[in-house]
């Protein structure tokens, strides 16, 4: 004979309705949620992570348990370590916004952490009990850890350099070596490499708790949701990233990563996800927000209610700009700021962030204000991917004053400029200088654009010059998927070759990215693995492949470390020289004793850098250094063949050359104090090449 698990029971209290979620003290735990429309709500309590039935179901009084619309317990004896979960009742009425199942199991949208030991997606998209297959938030107490005296690092954003990475991704390949691939864990074994790269900040692709229990096959090869852009709970670090989330190590394990990342001089900036949820369209599941009140959290179709406003492509949209919602997502940045210690947050679609409860943007979208005023955030980096899916395109005026924005227009310019195309050496002059043309209006600055080649979304560096199309066959969907122009080219065949000259040319183009990107005032941001050519065989668009096509090949690191030896000195580069890291413009008119302007253009010939030629395709500058500073002078040839460029007199100084991307290594970048003397006023600049000289 055997008998079920023994039923439990707590003895509960009123409780109190702030702060929301589940917080522990010495005595038991307090728990509170918002439903402005529940008629009922119950706590489910569970012993386990993998419990198929609650050891108790508390029913919360509306008489006792609920202040305004706030439903609270306290139930004492309750430890951190418990799990938890709600059912909540309300009106049946699916026309109207509704969608209220009480025999749905609902995860608190405050947790901690979350466990989806038991979890089936599909059970929650369909009517009917699914307390056996539910996700289930965990009872963690946050109070308890050594900080060791950590806290953010608080870098200035002109001397910034951000390393745009996939924490699964990094290590989870065999080739990284590390004890514990595709984790918090993991990554902290691969600091050194961070340190000795000379990144100064990391922006981890969303840690959020994400779905990534969903899967496909193409081709015999298992697909999922890699990327993480398919959020469950905001205050909850991705389970799958933690060696043991069934014990709640979730907060424990983030921190410790976050403060070893702190010792080592690394910034963590965290890619968060407020515009939409993994609950999806009408025919999704109902595991938060769907079945806590659906009419408060989502845009919905005026008129018809049971249909979701998409301004996201992601089948729903984040009614941010409700009380309700801004309360949640500011509360959230605080948490991450004041308890976990990250340093900034890059904010994915942005744009959506700023429409009014009607979808139309607003002027003063109140929790984007709130973000940028907020004392708690006053010197946490806050950056905006300033557009969204429905069209709503913002850089140059994302509202804000002190939010920083990815750069697109940079991306393209650049890109376009490095293929060959003519007539651009002014708005590439632009975009060197710090996108004035799109900032300087509303008095911002160039620490206010981001400036990047590639990012997670779209080719590598190494596709980029390696690829003329797409090719994301892999992904199942007939290479439908994916931007179809990337403003790239192949140089002659597409992708992997053994023409040597081909391969040259390539890595020269590699090299002339990186050389601008660093010598440009903004921050810049690196696609991790692009240091060392790492390839996704031409996917523009791996958010699906948790798989050798999007993990980092440590292997590359002995294959390609030429270039990965141009990157840590280019880097190094940019840091030795305060004109780069400059967070204002320059203007022409500062003079320094040697008669050097803090900038002046050229082309070939000196002061003449041809604005109005519809066929340039060759621009020089003059950075003059202040306080003692060196003076560069960078020389940039797109066309084909070489070209003889004048270089400036200097008065008590002489040049000397450091960069020249036409060179094979070690002699394309040399390291500090071994640079060339310039013995004749006359430098001859490769086709498709950057050179960089500078006094003493």
């Amino acid at each position: 004979m055997t008998t079920g698990k023994p039923k439990i029971h707590y003895k509960t209290e009123k409780g109190r309705s702030h702060p929301l979620g589940a917080i522990p003290d010495r005595n038991g735990v307090n728990f509170s949620i918002f439903s402005e429309h529940a008629t009922s709500v119950e706590l489910l309590l569970f012993s386990r992570h993998d419990d198929p039935e609650p050891i108790q179901t508390i029913e919360l009084d509306c008489k006792i348990n609920k202040t305004f619309h706030f439903w609270h317990v306290y139930v004492r004896g309750l430890k951190s370590g418990a799990f938890y979960a709600y059912r909540i009742d309300g009106p049946k009425n699916i026309q109207a916004g509704y969608h209220f199942d009480p025999q749905k199991v609902l995860i608190d949208p405050y947790a901690r952490g979350n466990v989806k030991t038991l979890w089936n997606r599909a059970d929650a998209c369909v009517p009917g009990d699914n307390v056996a297959t539910s996700l289930r938030s965990a009872v963690i107490d946050t109070s308890d850890y050594d900080w060791e005296g950590d806290r953010p690092l608080n870098r200035a954003m002109g001397e910034t350099i951000i390393y745009e990475m996939h924490v699964r991704g990094f290590t989870k390949s065999p080739t990284s070596g590390v004890k514990r691939p595709g984790t918090f864990a993991g990554l902290i074994e691969k600091i050194p490499y961070l340190q000795e790269l000379g990144i100064t900040a990391v922006e981890l692709l969303p840690i959020f708790e994400f779905n990534d229990t969903e899967f496909w096959s193409v081709n015999g090869k298992s697909l999922t949701n890699y990327w993480g852009y398919s959020p469950m709970c905001f205050f909850a670090p991705h389970s799958h990233c933690c060696t043991e989330p069934e014990a709640g190590c979730h907060v424990r394990e983030f921190r410790d990563m976050v403060k070893a990342l702190h010792r080592a001089g690394i910034e963590v900036i965290l890619d968060v996800v407020f515009n939409h949820t993994n609950e999806g369209d009408r025919q999704g599941p109902v595991f938060s927000f769907k079945g806590i009140d659906n009419s408060i959290y989502y845009y919905l179709v005026p008129g018809n209610e049971r249909y979701y406003a998409d301004y996201t492509g992601c089948g729903n949209t984040l009614n941010c700009n409700h009380p309700v919602t801004q309360k949640m997502i500011v509360e959230c940045l605080r948490y991450w700021v004041e308890q976990i210690h990250v340093d900034g947050f890059r904010f994915d679609e942005a744009s959506v962030l700023s429409r009014g409860e009607d979808g139309l943007p607003m002027k003063y979208p109140p929790v984007v204000w709130q973000v940028e005023l907020d004392e708690t955030l006053a010197d946490t980096k806050v950056i905006a991917e300033a557009w969204d899916a429905a069209g709503l395109y913002q850089v140059g005026y994302f509202p804000g004053y002190r939010w920083v924005e990815w750069n697109g227009r940079y991306r393209d310019d650049i890109r376009r400029f490095i293929r060959g195309e003519p007539g651009l050496v002014g708005m590439v002059a632009s975009r060197i200088a710090g996108s004035a043309d799109l900032y300087q209006w509303r008095g911002h600055l160039p620490i206010n654009s981001i400036n990047f080649i590639t990012c997670h979304d779209g080719f590598t560096l190494n596709d980029l010059v390696s690829y003329n199309q797409k090719h994301n066959q892999a992904n199942g969907e007939d290479n439908r998927d994916g931007a179809d122009e990337n403003l790239s080219r192949n140089y002659g065949v597409e992708g992997e070759t053994g023409d040597p000259e081909i391969e040259a040319l390539r890595e020269r183009q590699i090299k002339n990215f990186a050389t601008i990107l660093l010598l440009s005032r903004g921050v810049p941001m690196i696609l991790a693995g692009d240091e060392v050519r790492r390839t996704q065989k031409g996917n523009n668009n791996a958010y699906c492949q948790d798989n050798e096509i999007s993990w980092f090949d440590w292997d590359l690191l002995e294959k390609n470390g030429h270039l990965l030896r141009f990157w840590q000195l280019m880097l190094q580069f940019r840091k030795r020289h305060p004109t780069l890291q400059h967070p204002d413009y320059f203007t022409g008119n500062e003079i320094n004793e040697r008669g050097l302007a803090d900038i002046s253009w050229h082309g070939c010939q000196l002061y003449s850098p041809g604005w109005d030629d519809p066929n340039a395709r060759a621009l020089a500058f003059t950075l003059g250094g202040f306080k003692g500073a060196a003076d560069l002078h960078v020389t940039i040839n797109m066309y084909q063949e070489t070209l003889d460029f004048e270089i400036p007199p200097l008065r008590d100084r002489r040049w000397y050359a450091a960069v020249d991307t036409a060179r094979a290594s070690p002699l394309d970048i040399a390291k500090p104090g071994q640079e060339s003397a310039l013995e004749d006023s006359i430098y001859p600049v490769t086709g498709r090449s950057i050179s960089i000289f500078i006094s003493r």
